[in-house]
């Protein structure tokens, strides 16, 4: 898929939903409903399988806002979701920082990587990007699978949940909920902030047109890297939340399919809107805990459910749901 595609895909309901004063209330009500979802689900579901929920859902938000508002497509965002989880794993384990420092040190790591790398990725476009971020992926993955901080194969493990601010034990799951729910909505909040804001009208600008943006005197590249570097960073917060939350940090957080994967929970949700990719995160997620009977089907159902996303609904189920609200999601 090309940045023209996705943005082909992903402007419609924007463009034939402008935002007012009515559709800021709308999404005002919709925050206030998920600030009590989060209140209220864990003494209904299972808190752990909740805390994953949210960190994916956190790593498809910052997806989204490089592909649906940027009109980029990474093919290598495990990259900086994994780094993070290492080097939080690490820096909470071997140097025994606090979760808080951990987390920042982490997300700082995914930023830096993240500068680097985009200003590498952005000297091209389209499919060369895409694959261009791939191979940078790619290296990252073998690099995590020699050096020896990493733990190889076996990764990072019994990472400790440690006290938060060095006085709050993180050992109760609901403790641990509270301080990922107020991560994951902090985040929701910024991604909405940026999106609203005259850079994110800057950004859909580019992706829509962007010979026409660079002709009005914007620096496309500049913005791109921005919209990349805030992405990464983002998806790095998640990566470092995960390492916390399951006590681990493995080759599988930097393993291509970690990439694909954030893609498919972006497309499911609604790509180009600011609430799908969590609705995708759930659904996903919800598939591969209650249907981990059936093996590597798994995988198989998830790739039905794609397909049959890709062909009845191209904007996503909360993209289908805004269309026929009429209210941009």
């Amino acid at each position: 898929m090309s940045s023209a595609a996705a943005s082909t895909d992903a402007s419609p309901i924007a463009a034939t939903m402008p935002e007012g004063k009515d559709a800021k209330a709308f999404h005002r009500l919709v925050f206030v409903i998920i600030a009590v979802l989060l209140a209220v689900l864990p003494f209904i579901l299972y808190p752990v399988f909740l805390m994953k929920v949210l960190c994916f859902a956190l790593f498809a938000l910052a997806f989204n806002l490089l592909l649906g508002y940027g009109g980029l497509l990474s093919f290598g965002h495990a990259a900086y979701f994994g780094m993070a989880s290492y080097v939080t794993a690490y820096a909470a384990k071997v140097w025994g920082l606090t979760p808080e420092l951990a987390i920042i040190g982490g997300t700082l790591v995914a930023a830096l990587l993240g500068l680097v790398f985009g200003a590498l990725a952005i000297r091209r476009q389209g499919i060369y990007f895409s694959m261009i971020t791939l191979a940078l992926a790619q290296m990252v993955f073998f690099f995590s699978l020699q050096a020896k901080f990493t733990g190889g194969e076996d990764g990072i493990q019994a990472v400790p949940r440690g006290n938060l601010f060095g006085v709050i034990s993180l050992a109760d799951d609901r403790v641990l909920y509270a301080l990922v729910a107020v991560i994951f909505f902090l985040g929701l909040l910024l991604i909405y902030r940026i999106i609203h804001s005259p850079f994110g009208q800057v950004l859909k600008a580019i992706r829509d047109n962007e010979p026409r943006a660079i002709s009005l005197g914007y620096r496309a590249n500049q913005y791109k890297l921005a919209v990349f570097v805030l992405s990464t960073t983002l998806a790095g917060l998640a990566g470092s939340t995960k390492a916390i939350v399951f006590q681990l940090a493995s080759l599988t957080d930097v393993h291509w399919s970690m990439s694909g994967e954030v893609v498919l929970m972006t497309l499911v949700g609604g790509m180009g809107t600011v609430f799908g990719p969590i609705l995708g995160s759930f659904v996903i997620i919800a598939m591969e805990n209650y249907l981990a009977q059936f093996g590597a089907w798994v995988t198989i159902i998830q790739g039905v459910v794609f397909v049959v996303c890709v062909l009845v609904f191209r904007e996503g189920i909360l993209g289908l749901v805004a269309r026929t609200l009429k209210r941009p999601l």
